[in-house]
């Protein structure tokens, strides 16, 4: 056993342990490596004139021994007990729609703070459940042996576009996609003003799901940011048993709104009616096709389809749609939208090229709104629900850390339900929970979103 094995052991026992105080854990050594799900410059072209779908991470995305990172001014050093895939470790690992390596080279020209993240790996992972070990200099709200969880959203603030809302700022980054030293790994550098409260209901793998995806759907369907839902509203959700899709239909049902919930099978139709969802519309079974073939949509699809919808809300069209998938399915958005209502896009993972008639926009006077993760706000809010309750994890399944590439294949393939979790250092699942008072009395809510495979 190396003297890096021992030291993360004693970190692993400290956390463990339950009753290891600040001063413990600033006083446990720091290993010199960790090891990391990473991803390869020099793998960049690997799938090189290869379909998207056939691309495949388990051949590009490795654990591997990787240098520990101190933390700098401003930033925390976190042992990883769990993390989570979201789609941007899919695209880092198939290296679409560019490698993240560029990045991380922008990055680095920064600053010298920032050149550390210009290296030939990428340790990827946007989320994570977990302790912090070490704190930089002004670092003043964490210390040793806080349980947090982190956002993604990695600022500089430098730039007075930045201070309105975050997410304008013009250094803004997504952690562990453009940046380094990303979740799902042992150990993770962070800013700290993107450190939030473990829940301490939660398992350390239960905690570190939501992070990225229900801050995205907070933005995107509550913020005045994105859609603005208020009580009432019809919200058409795609993908609503997904990993992001669960977490709006929890937050329109949580906020008075009906959700239309739209999956593509009978098994994910239940996930949806399990959460409390009543209008589901399973477009597999019903067969929808809103393209005839790649060049040509077919708007009579999209009739039925608004038809079908009218059906569910007593003949009222959606108020909001919560859009994801993309090409495959923008057209039919625009068009199922009420007069006056928005359409709010956050990603494209069925195509980034949208093709739309935009009579039914102006004319009609629908808005599209671009909305992206969410500032520290809106993540810290959306945190907030899920420690009072309110917001529950979806976790289909949950892999080791050495099986990364397994589990980034999972979500490549639409393979899962829910989120997919990694533990990290935790040597197995339900660790982590420190109020059981308040796990009994969401237990069967928490049980509920659990989502078991068949």
């Amino acid at each position: 056993m190396t003297p890096g094995e021992i030291t993360l052991k004693e970190i692993v026992s400290a956390i463990l342990s339950g009753d290891a105080t600040s001063t413990d854990f600033a006083a446990l050594g720091i290993p010199e490596s960790y090891r990391g799900g990473v991803i390869r410059k020099e793998d960049a072209g690997m799938f090189e004139g290869v379909d998207s779908a056939a691309k495949d991470p388990r051949k590009s995305l490795r654990v591997e021994d990787v240098p520990t990172p101190l933390p700098g001014p401003g930033e925390a050093l976190v042992a990883v007990m769990a993390s989570s895939v979201n789609y941007n470790t899919v695209w880092s690992s198939i290296f679409e729609p560019l490698p993240t390596f560029a990045f991380l080279e922008r990055y680095g020209r920064l600053s010298e703070l920032a050149k550390r993240h210009d290296l030939p790996y990428h340790v990827l992972g946007s989320d994570l459940a977990g302790v912090v070990l070490r704190t930089g200099p002004g670092v003043n709200a964490w210390k040793p042996g806080d349980r947090v969880v982190a956002h993604c959203l990695s600022v500089e603030l430098e730039s007075a576009e930045g201070h309105g809302d975050t997410m304008l700022d013009p250094e803004q980054r997504i952690w562990g996609f453009e940046t380094n030293f990303g979740g799902l790994a042992e150990l993770a550098l962070v800013k700290s003003n993107q450190l939030m409260p473990k829940p301490k209901h939660l398992s350390w793998e239960e905690a570190a799901a939501p992070g990225l995806v229900n801050s995205t759907a907070y933005r995107q369907l509550v913020s005045r940011n994105g859609a603005g839902m208020k009580q009432g509203d019809n919200v058409l959700i795609w993908g609503a048993s997904g990993g992001l899709g669960s977490y709006a239909t929890q937050l329109a049902l949580a906020g008075g709104a009906n959700p239309i919930c739209v999956v593509s099978s009978a098994r994910k139709a239940e996930v949806c009616r399990s959460m409390g969802a009543e209008a589901i519309i399973d477009r597999s079974a019903e067969g929808y096709r809103f393209w005839q073939d790649e060049r040509t949509q077919d708007p009579r699809e999209w009739k039925r389809f608004g038809k079908r919808i009218r059906e569910l809300t007593g003949g009222e069209d959606v108020d909001i749609v919560f859009e994801h998938p993309g090409r495959e399915t923008f057209g039919a958005s625009v068009y199922v939208t009420r007069k006056g209502g928005t359409i709010v896009t956050c990603a494209s993972t069925s195509g980034y090229r949208h093709e739309y008639d935009n009579r039914y926009l102006w004319m009609s006077l629908k808005r599209i709104v671009g909305s992206h993760f969410a500032n520290y706000r809106e993540a810290w809010e959306a945190n907030r629900l899920v420690a009072k309750g309110r917001i529950h994890p979806t976790l289909s399944k949950v892999y080791r850390l050495e099986e990364t590439g397994q589990a980034a294949y999972d979500v490549h393939r639409n393979l899962h339900q829910g989120k997919v979790g990694v533990l990290c250092l935790a040597p197995e699942g339900g660790l982590g929970v420190v109020d059981e008072e308040l796990r009994a009395k969401h237990i069967d809510a928490i049980n509920r979103f659990r989502v078991t495979e068949d």
